[in-house]
């Protein structure tokens, strides 16, 4: 992608369900669980680099010792920072005691961060600071083991506010304001009550206090906690939790916005936010990997059973296709195929734009990312040439040479690596017109390909502000020399914000909102604009569930095309001689690529939830009135 566009989070999650004595025979350590939980966070660094953290419990530990353990960093490589922070304390205790490097009992009970169950995180943030309390896992704290509670979370809550709220009125007095913190407190107060409730459970059964506390591992009823903590809950998520005395939870989502997959056999339980992560690590079939089903909690009790259970009602599947198109890491088996669709299912409208002149034509892409829709462009560029050459070969019949038959047959379309994405430059000099001249380097081109009597086709992944479309990969594209240049968008147009996870909560930030007030101005219909935010704060005290998105309106007057001709004329500034076209995916094309996952929000203002229609009227609110601040 070209824009800067921060990703979702993710989670990963192992249980590990034998003795660690097991492990340690087997495997050769006892660290088996940490391991595994540095290669699936590792390998989900795309989904988080602002900050990462871990924590792990103990179930087997004698009264007064620590088994709780967590570290968290907001350094620039967060994952390895932890990890190197667990080294140091598990190498400083084996340097100092080697002759307990194979005592895996005084390890469990005396070692920081070896244990039974693990949760890790990696996190972009979308909301709050990057400051290391804004890294997850988050941990509330008891001196009664069942009450501990550890939260991470791939997520975004529309209404937090509306949350805090709620716990206001249950008399608690929250810290912070942010999703997390609202959402781990909320877990938190029904955790409590559970707890309460279950010990009467007990203490009428004749137990004691102590007597009370395995009792309560075994009939505590995570499902019923966590579907009075979530009754209100709006927004996109994959959330897990642990509780201090061993048991887990991942809650999905209703609509199944945000991903989550799962893994189990005798020796573990595993979750990740992406599927070949899993796979990789624990090198599994792909069909013994499990979509976590939306509405409900994969519940892992400390006893080592694990259950789906329903939670909320589902509704209309709405999974995020913008996981499809960048996010998710390629390597996963339907991602990959997916994106080559994106990349055939755009080439017809390449096709008119070049005139079905391919031999004419340089065929490139935007590093990286887009390389695999590339591919799938590659393939409809193939074949649309050797039926080309099937007609020239017909046509001439029997008065065609042996040569002329070969010459026809050698054309190939030309597939070349035209874009470089070089090293990142550090803007030094501050003032506006030196920074623009380096940003303009950022990426670099491959010289004596292109010819001046050559299309020069480029596809990214989507198009987002197209700030370095303009600044920076037009321009040195422009160098070549090129008849034309079009930009492909594997996407389709991004017109609302985002409100589940992706950095994308400024409408006015939107190249095609930009390019659609334009054509508002110079049609003489910039009253519409007017009109939809006198609808907007019309409706800004109505429940959500009320609220239109009146923002369609802005769009309405145009077709695709002259929104897509608007932003290429505004990102061709006057210094470029190559003529610039912009092509992007229809929304059909994207939903006939991503059959399974038609969450589409962002093009089509289609929201899953009642919570983002609030989200795009306050947006556009924020805009009308020059508020440079988020939405949710």
């Amino acid at each position: 992608m070209s824009d800067t566009l921060k990703h979702e989070c993710g989670i990963a999650l192992v249980r590990l369900k034998k003795p660690l004595q097991y492990y340690k025979e087997k495997y050769g350590t006892a660290f088996y669980g940490l391991n595994k939980m540095y290669l699936l966070m590792e390998k989900q660094h795309n989904r988080g680099q602002d900050g990462a953290g871990l924590a792990s419990i103990k179930f087997n530990v004698s009264p007064g010792t620590r088994y709780i353990s967590r570290v968290r960093s907001n350094k620039t490589q967060p994952i390895q920072d932890i990890f190197s922070q667990i080294n140091d304390r598990i190498n400083g205790v084996f340097d100092k005691m080697p002759e307990k490097i194979d005592d895996v009992e005084w390890q469990e009970e005396n070692m920081p961060y070896i244990g039974n169950l693990f949760l890790g995180h990696v996190r972009y943030g979308t909301f709050g600071g990057n400051s290391i309390e804004n890294v997850h896992p988050f941990l509330r704290q008891s001196n009664w083991k069942h009450k501990n509670l550890i939260v991470a979370g791939n997520f975004n809550m529309t209404n937090s506010k509306q949350l805090m709220e709620e716990l206001i009125t249950l008399g608690q007095h929250p810290k912070e304001a942010t999703d997390t913190v609202t959402v781990m407190e909320k877990i938190g107060h029904f955790l409590e009550d559970e707890v309460a409730q279950t010990y009467k459970q007990a203490k009428a059964a004749g137990f004691n206090k102590k007597e009370a506390s395995p009792f309560i591992e075994e009939h505590l009823d995570i499902q019923r906690i966590l579907k009075r903590s979530s009754k209100n809950w709006d927004g996109g998520y994959a959330m897990a939790g642990l509780l201090g005395h061993g048991d887990a939870f991942v809650l999905r989502d209703p609509s199944g916005i945000r991903p989550a997959f799962w893994y189990e056999d005798d020796e573990v339980v595993v979750v990740a936010s992406e599927r070949p992560v899993i796979q990789t690590t624990f090198n599994v079939p792909i069909n013994t990997i499990k979509e976590l089903p939306r509405g409900k909690a994969l519940i892992i009790k400390k006893n080592g059973k694990t259950s789906l259970e329903r939670v909320l009602k589902k509704r209309d599947k709405s999974s995020c296709s913008f996981e499809r198109i960048y996010f998710s890491r390629g390597s996963d088996a339907d991602i990959y195929q997916e994106r080559k669709n994106l990349g055939k299912n755009v080439f017809s409208e390449v096709l008119k734009s070049i005139d079905d002149d391919i031999s004419n034509t340089v065929f490139t892409y935007i590093p990286n990312t887009a390389e695999t829709s590339f591919y799938g462009m590659m393939e409809s560029a193939e074949d649309v040439l050797n039926q080309q050459k099937t007609a020239k070969i017909l046509a001439g019949g029997t008065k065609l040479s042996a040569e002329k038959v070969t010459e026809i047959l050698s054309e190939r379309p030309r597939f070349e690596k035209i874009a470089i994405k070089d090293a990142k430059l550090r803007t030094f000099i501050t003032d506006d017109t030196s920074r623009d001249d380096l940003v303009a380097h950022v990426y670099d081109v491959t010289y004596g390909v292109v010819k001046s009597t050559d299309n020069l086709v480029i596809i990214d992944d989507s198009i987002v502000r197209g700030t370095t479309l303009k600044k920076s990969i037009i321009k040195i594209l422009d160098r070549l020399s090129p008849k034309k240049i079009i930009v492909v968008s594997s996407a389709p147009q991004i017109r609302y914000p985002d409100c589940y996870g992706i950095d994308m909560a400024k409408i006015g930030d939107f190249i095609a909102f930009k390019a659609a007030l334009e054509l508002l101005k110079e049609t003489n219909q910039y009253q519409i604009v007017d009109d939809v935010y006198n609808k907007c704060k019309a409706q800004q005290n109505k429940e959500d569930k009320e609220i239109i998105n009146f923002v369609k309106e802005i769009y309405a007057p145009f077709t695709n095309e002259q929104i897509s001709s608007k932003i290429a004329e505004m990102l061709k500034t006057s210094s470029i001689k190559a003529e610039v076209e912009v092509i992007y995916q229809t929304v059909d094309g994207l939903h006939k690529a991503c059959p399974k996952h038609t969450g589409d929000w962002y093009f089509t203002g289609d929201y899953p939830t009642d919570g983002g229609h609030r989200v795009v009227n306050e947006a556009f609110i924020n805009f009308y009135e020059g508020n440079n601040k988020r939405a949710y």
